[in-house]
């Protein structure tokens, strides 16, 4: 991992102004004529406000969820569907976790699924987050496992074995239903230790659609906003 920092020590920033910051710093990764990946959350909403700024200069955005879809068209940014899409130049998205690999944990939007078939279709994923979510291990955010309903009770106890704490996630005292109608199962208690290996164990459980370890579809970049302003972290 190299680090270089892309601006002047200044006073500490808010929080919002940290996202702000990175989503405005992002656009140099957007590449002029082509599609951009975009991800979902509230860091990512400034990447998407930011990005507004050279709409005309893109062909459109491919969205990982429709709260992004929502916002990218009331900017006036054109969404494709990713199935009418070949290739992706890069897919800038928030995570909830990230390692000095660049491996995350993604899904504390319960859009993990999509934002992690758009990753797959991108050739290089820009991640964009604030220094708390920078971590030696994964595991200290509960883990998001996107996962067919009738199998939830069964994966809570898979999760179990290996010493980890399940729960449903609810929504208004009701499972969250995502986008794609399933539900969120969150974990606790867990340190992945080998991302790669993890992802690879879990997806194959019946019931899994998708867990919220990214090592196969890790960041390459990571624009992390720290109290001095944005450093770059890059992987190779």
């Amino acid at each position: 991992m190299t680090t270089s920092p892309t601006s002047a020590a200044r006073p500490p920033l808010s929080q919002d102004e940290l996202k702000t910051l990175v989503g405005q710093a992002a656009l140099q990764y957007v590449v002029p004529g082509e599609i951009v990946g975009v991800g979902t959350g509230s860091t990512v909403n400034k990447f998407i406000d930011a990005l507004a700024s050279m709409k005309d200069q893109i062909k459109g955005a491919v969205s990982s969820s429709l709260a992004s879809t929502e916002r990218l068209q009331a900017l006036g940014i054109t969404v494709f569907d990713s199935n009418e899409v070949d290739n992706i130049s890069v897919y800038i998205d928030g995570a909830d976790e990230i390692d000095g690999a660049g491996n995350m944990v993604k899904g504390g939007g319960a859009a993990l699924t999509r934002e992690k078939i758009v990753a797959a279709q991108s050739a290089r994923f820009v991640c964009i987050a604030d220094e708390s979510k920078l971590v030696q291990t994964l595991g200290k955010f509960p883990l998001p496992v996107e996962v067919v309903p009738m199998a939830a009770q069964r994966i809570i106890k898979q999760f179990a074995a290996q010493g980890g704490q399940g729960v449903v996630r609810l929504k208004d005292g009701k499972p969250l239903v995502t986008d794609n109608g399933q539900w969120i199962v969150d974990i606790t208690g867990l340190l992945i230790t080998n991302p790669l290996a993890f992802e690879a164990e879990v997806s194959q459980w019946p019931g899994v659609v998708t867990v919220g370890v990214f090592a196969y579809q890790r960041a390459q970049v990571c624009l992390l906003g720290t109290a001095g302003g944005v450093k770059t972290l890059t992987f190779e």
